[in-house]
């Protein structure tokens, strides 16, 4: 094996389970030609599900994440069979990430770490980000790997709040161990007041932190990383006028004609935030070869059960049904972390290729349309850099991450817990049918025992 395939698809559910027979038949799209079962498969999935069941978790999560497992297996077998296991699924409230390795390649996961930190309200996962970092085994060595999927602020005006959250998460993301054997030896991300002794912890003890094992941030010297997801940069800083829409893309294969995506392109706040340094720092993206992903509308999502929006034959398709309130965006992205300088690529086959990013078609369960990006990376670990290396990259993000760790991460995650597990049973209790008939029964069995206690007194 000279090179690793990792194959990641970030979508907004819309807070709907996913229909698996159309998401299965589109799910493989941005694989190249011909098509091969890509050794990792990562979902990356935002609004997930409705917020008291994302909130309270568990059981109430099955119904959301069973459909995609059920897809992800009718897709692989149109690829010579293959087959598929979710190694691990996480959440952060609305937010999860499900990762899926090839059956015969499980044994090659030697290690898996997990890291999560909401951005919503009260730093609760109606927004945030969840991590999981592996060690693939790569002969005698391990090759690192970690992959995000995040949910950032909306709204038009919002973009110093999606940069915010972006800022949030490097400092709140720590990645902690789920398998005994998942020690991270080195880190980047240290507090201020750290030495360099590599016997002192991570974080020291403090009265808002506990003693805890070695840790690492989002970013490490070591570890490829790829961050994917929802968020929401838009191509405006206002909300659309009432005739705006007449503007907007449509389908077109001239690239010339003013009605092509291209050229509301050069709106991209992300493009221009992540250039001018700040947001998503150190991270690139593949060329844009699509329309927006966001946000089309009701009528759209309707004609998707029976006729899909796509874009594969432009010139052909159907007119796009954009929601005549909010500006065609593309909200919906896969970025990745480019190999370090102290590992410069010297054959085809060390770097890192992006062989397809697509989108793919609109889902009637969603007002985003899926993303999906088909990678092909050195089948190599990253090494740690020397000391001459360390100094001649000393601005590398690995290396000098743009955030410091929060030193009360842990306490802050698990008080927005607590916070999201009250929510998510009030609004279980007050917006759901099973909650409601709970909480009718609940009322009726105390009046029923308040009258009996009274006639026997």
């Amino acid at each position: 094996m000279t090179t690793l395939k990792p194959y990641i698809v970030t979508f907004n559910c819309g807070r709907e389970p996913v229909d698996p027979t159309i998401f299965a038949s589109h799910l493989f799209s941005a694989l190249p030609k011909p098509q091969t079962a890509p050794d990792i498969l990562v979902l990356c999935l935002q609004e997930l599900a409705p917020l008291a069941n994302s909130f309270l978790g568990g059981s109430y999560l099955v119904p959301y994440l069973s459909p995609f497992r059920h897809a992800v297996t009718t897709a692989a077998a149109s690829l010579n069979n293959a087959e598929y296991v979710n190694i691990i699924s996480r959440n952060i409230g609305m937010t999860a990430i499900m990762v899926f390795v090839l059956r015969d390649q499980t044994a090659q996961i030697r290690w898996l770490e997990t890291a999560g930190v909401g951005v919503g309200m009260h730093e609760m996962g109606n927004k945030g980000a969840v991590g999981i970092r592996m060690g693939y085994s790569i002969g005698d060595s391990t090759l690192e790997i970690t992959l995000v999927s995040a949910h950032l602020a909306p709204m038009e005006d919002a973009l110093e709040r999606r940069n915010e959250d972006w800022a949030n998460i490097v400092r709140g993301m720590v990645f902690t161990s789920v398998s005994p054997t998942a020690v991270r030896k080195t880190t980047t991300q240290r507090l201020p007041h750290e030495t360099s002794n590599e016997t002192d912890p991570l974080l020291p003890s403090s009265p808002e932190v506990d003693s805890i094992p070695p840790m690492s941030g989002l970013f490490t010297p070591t570890s490829h990383l790829f961050f994917a997801g929802d968020l929401n940069y838009r191509t405006s800083l206002t909300k659309p006028s009432p005739t705006a829409y007449l503007t907007w893309p449509q389908p077109t294969k001239d690239k010339t004609a003013p009605e092509h995506y291209s050229h509301l392109l050069p709106s991209d706040q992300l493009t221009r935030e992540r250039k001018a340094n700040r947001t998503l720092h150190g991270l690139q993206e593949a060329p844009i070869s699509f329309p927006p992903t966001y946000k089309y509308s009701d009528q759209a999502r309707s004609l998707a059960s029976t006729k899909p929006v796509n874009d594969t034959n432009p010139g052909d398709a159907d007119t796009w049904l954009w929601a005549k309130h909010r500006f065609p965006s593309w909200c919906d992205r896969i970025l990745f972390l480019p190999l370090p300088s102290w590992m410069q690529p010297s054959t085809s086959t060390s770097k890192i290729e992006v062989q397809g990013y697509v989108a793919l078609p609109l889902l009637p369960s969603s007002d985003h349309r899926p993303v999906a990006c088909s990678f092909s990376i050195p089948a190599a670990p990253i090494p740690e850099p020397d000391s001459e290396e360390e100094e001649a990259a000393k601005d590398d993000v690995r290396l000098c991450p743009p955030f410091e760790l929060n030193p009360a991460w842990k306490i802050r995650r698990e008080t927005a817990r607590m916070k999201e597990v009250v929510v998510g049973l009030a609004c279980y209790l007050g917006l759901t049918w099973e909650g409601r008939g709970l909480l009718f029964a609940v009322v009726v069995g105390a009046v029923g025992g308040w009258v009996v206690v009274k006639s026997l007194l």
